[in-house]
C-alpha cells in the first residue's frame, strides 16, 4: 500500500488502495478490474500493462506498446519499450544473486552496531577493522544480491551508518582530510536514504574535524544545519544535548567565551530532561552530563583558567561510565594535562601512570597524540614526579611500537 501510495503521488494522481481490494486482487481468479487511476499507478509499479498481469481487462483499456512520438490515432497510455522483454527484463534478473532477507539485516545490524562497543572498549584502530569487512559485506550485497525495497533501504541506511563510523575513525586517527570525505559520503547517503537524525550524527562529527581543521566557519555551518534537522523532525532532548555540546565546541574553538557559556546553558536544560527521552538513537546515547563537565573544562582551560577547569574535569573523569573505557583514558589524560598547567605536578604525574596501567589494550592515535602531549609539557617541569613520569611514558610508547 505504501509503495502504491508513492507511486501515485509521483504520478501526480489522486489514486489509493485499501487492504481488502489488495486482499481481492491477489486471491480472486480472475482478480477485480482496478480503476482507471488504479490501472495507471499498477502499470507504472510493474511496468507492464495490466493485461499482463492477469487483470481481465476491456478492449479500450489495454495499453499497447508503441513509440511515444507515433502520431497514429492511438490515445491510450503507450511504453517506450517492448512490454514482454520490459516484463522479463524486471522480474528475471539476468545474473541473479543470493538473496537479503530479515535474518541477514538483523545479523548486519548487530555487527553494526558493535563497532561502538569495539570503539569505546579498545580504540579507533580495531574498529575500523571491522568496520572495513562489514562496509565490504554491505556494498557486495547492495550490488549482488535480491532483496526487497525495504531490505534495500536498510541497507543502504547501514552504509549511510558506516560512513559516519569511518568519519569518526578519520578524526581519532588524526587523518582530517579523510574523515571529512567520508563525512561528505554520508551526509549524500544519509539524504537518500533521507534519514535526518543520521545527517545530524553526521554533522556532529564534522563539527570536531572541521576545527581540527581550523575551518570554524564550517563547524558553525554544521552545528546550525544539525539544530534545524534535529527541530524539524522533533528530535529528543538527548540530541539536543549533542549539539549543544558541539555548539561549545565551536564557541570554545572561536574563543567566544560568552557564546560557550550560552551553549552550556542549553545543554545543561537538555541533559535535565534525556531521563524523558524515550527514543534516543545508537549514536546519542553515550552522551551524559560528564560531556557537560568535560566542555566546561575545556572553556576554562581556553580562558587559561586551569585551576577553574580541575572540578569539571574530576567530576567527568567520576562521572563517565566504565563501558566507555577510551574516553574515560582520554578524560584522564587531559585532566592530568591541566592539573600540570595549574602546577600540581605531582598530582598530574599521579594521574598520567593511572592512565599508563590502564591505555595498553587501547588502539587510538588520538589518545596517544594526548599523552605525548603530556609528555612533552612535563619535560618542562623540573621534578623528581615529571622525570620518572617523562621515562615511564617513554618506555611504555616504546613498547607500544616495538
Amino acid at each position: 500500500m505504501a509503495a502504491f501510495t508513492q507511486e501515485a503521488t509521483r504520478l501526480g494522481l489522486d489514486a489509493s488502495v485499501s487492504v481488502r481490494q489488495l486482499r481481492r486482487w491477489e486471491r480472486e481468479e480472475p482478480p477485480p478490474l482496478p480503476h482507471p487511476s488504479q490501472q495507471i499507478v499498477l502499470e507504472a509499479m510493474f511496468g507492464v500493462p495490466l493485461v499482463e498481469l492477469e487483470f481481465d481487462v476491456p478492449r479500450h483499456r489495454v495499453t499497447v506498446s508503441a513509440p511515444i512520438s507515433d502520431a497514429g490515432d492511438v490515445k491510450r497510455r503507450r511504453f517506450v519499450a517492448d512490454t514482454g522483454a520490459l516484463a522479463v527484463a524486471a522480474l528475471v534478473p539476468a545474473m541473479p544473486g543470493p538473496r537479503v532477507g530479515t535474518a541477514d539485516i538483523g545479523r548486519l545490524r548487530s555487527q553494526l552496531d558493535g563497532l561502538y562497543r569495539t570503539d569505546h572498549a579498545t580504540g579507533s584502530v580495531p574498529a575500523m577493522t571491522q568496520a572495513r569487512r562489514l562496509e565490504g559485506e554491505i556494498t557486495q550485497a547492495l550490488g549482488a544480491a535480491s532483496y526487497t525495497c525495504r531490505i534495500g533501504h536498510e541497507l543502504r541506511t547501514m552504509l549511510a551508518e558506516l560512513y559516519g563510523h569511518r568519519a569518526w575513525y578519520g578524526y581519532d586517527g588524526g587523518r582530517i582530510d579523510e574523515g571529512r570525505a567520508a563525512c561528505m559520503e554520508a551526509l549524500a547517503a544519509a539524504q537518500l536514504v533521507d534519514n535526518p537524525l543520521l545527517q545530524v550524527s553526521v554533522l556532529e562529527t564534522l563539527v570536531l574535524l572541521a576545527i581540527k581543521a581550523d575551518r570554524t566557519w564550517e563547524a558553525a555551518s554544521a552545528v546550525e544545519n544539525a539544530y534545524r534537522l534535529a527541530t524539524r523532525v522533533g528530535a529528543g532532548p538527548a540530541v539536543h544535548l549533542v549539539i549543544a555540546l558541539r555548539d561549545a565546541n565551536v564557541a570554545t574553538h572561536a574563543g567566544d567565551l560568552a557564546g560557550t557559556r550560552r551553549a552550556l546553558s542549553r545543554a545543561v536544560s537538555h541533559q535535565g530532561r534525556t531521563d524523558c527521552d524515550t527514543d534516543v538513537p545508537n549514536w546519542a546515547q553515550f552522551v551524559g552530563p560528564f560531556e557537560v563537565d568535560y566542555a566546561t573544562a575545556d572553556m576554562y582551560v581556553r580562558a587559561e583558567q586551569p585551576n577553574r577547569a580541575v572540578p569539571f574535569l574530576r567530576a567527568a573523569v567520576n562521572g563517565i561510565g566504565g563501558e566507555l573505557v577510551r574516553n574515560s583514558v582520554s578524560y584522564r589524560v587531559k585532566l592530568a594535562g591541566v592539573l600540570l598547567a595549574a602546577g600540581e605536578a605531582d598530582e598530574a604525574c599521579a594521574e598520567m601512570n593511572r592512565v599508563l596501567d590502564t591505555c595498553g589494550g587501547i588502539s587510538s592515535p588520538r589518545l596517544l597524540e594526548k599523552i605525548r602531549e603530556f609528555h612533552r609539557a612535563a619535560t618542562h617541569v623540573d621534578s623528581t614526579a615529571t622525570r620518572d613520569c617523562a621515562v615511564r611514558i617513554r618506555e611504555t610508547m616504546q613498547r607500544g611500537t616495538s
